[in-house]
């Protein structure tokens, strides 16, 4: 084949197109062998449930529906009508079914160890997901749509290594976070200070408006991720720890924007790249 440089004519011989594609297989090739699937490696901009920038753990809401023309953000449906409703009562159990059947996770079952603050899993364990106090979010209850009263599920993008540098001196507790999370928190440590190595979850209105529509917000089973779940070391079997989001009276008929944020010293917060916080909005009628 012929090319011409500065004018004049360069022939290149097959041989060395055929060399150029070799290469790149065999880089392919490699980096696909060497490449743990497991791993969840730190990709800037990334927007599934591997989502990472800058090396900080996204924040996670489900359920989501991805439609043509709106918004994935935005939760919206009419509890009287159950074909409406139901479109997320299905879309949050598929997103459970790892977490309430082992079986469903290569490796899960066997290793599976009942941790708690004072004992962390031992190396190649993971710790078991407590799906039992999440009433009343739970499918039989589909998930407390029927009552215009929904649950949304959160959790954390799993970052190889990654540990969490936790808020646990309440004499340290950024400006930022809400008022009665601090309370909480306060209060906690005089009752159970080894809960306070957990990384804290608050979810609130993002404007004045939406504070006020919003209502109470109970978080299930506790106030964030325990602390144990952590570092992710890619062992067979390990789930993300979830938390409920219960909106117990919402206010109906309006658009009520909302924002989820995880709260630890490593965790900076942009809702816009789901980095240790989420934005999504909800409509009930």
């Amino acid at each position: 084949m012929a090319c011409t440089v500065r004018g004049k004519p360069v022939v290149i011989h097959p041989a060395f197109y055929a060399a150029g594609i070799i290469l790149v297989a065999v880089i392919g090739f490699l980096i696909f062998y060497h490449v743990d699937p497991r791993v969840h490696y730190a990709i800037f901009g990334a927007s599934d449930d591997t989502n990472i920038v800058n090396g900080i753990p996204g924040l996670i809401v489900r359920p989501r529906i991805t439609e043509a023309g709106k918004s994935e953000s935005l939760i919206m449906y009419n509890s009287s009508d159950r074909n409406s409703y139901m479109r997320w009562v299905d879309a949050l159990d598929d997103f459970l079914k790892v977490y309430r059947k082992p079986g469903l996770t290569p490796g899960r079952g066997s290793n599976i160890y009942n941790c708690d603050y004072i004992q962390p899993p031992a190396p190649g364990r993971v710790c078991d997901v407590d799906i039992k106090n999440w009433m009343p979010c739970i499918k039989e209850n589909y998930f407390n749509y029927h009552k215009s009263a929904p649950c949304v599920f959160l959790k954390l993008s799993q970052i190889s290594g990654w540990r969490p540098s936790f808020y646990n001196d309440t004499n340290s507790l950024p400006e930022a976070m809400p008022r009665e999370l601090k309370q909480y928190i306060m209060e906690l440590k005089s009752e159970d200070a080894k809960q306070l190595n957990t990384i804290w979850v608050s979810c609130e209105g993002e404007n004045p408006a939406d504070m006020e529509n919003i209502g109470p917000v109970n978080i299930l089973p506790r106030r964030g991720f325990p602390g144990y779940f952590y570092p992710y070391e890619n062992s067979e079997g390990y789930l993300s720890p979830l938390v409920a989001i219960h909106f117990e009276r919402p206010r109906t008929g309006i658009l009520i924007n909302v924002e989820c944020k995880a709260w630890a010293r490593n965790i900076k917060h942009d809702s816009a790249s789901s980095m240790g916080a989420v934005h999504f909005e909800l409509m009930i009628d």
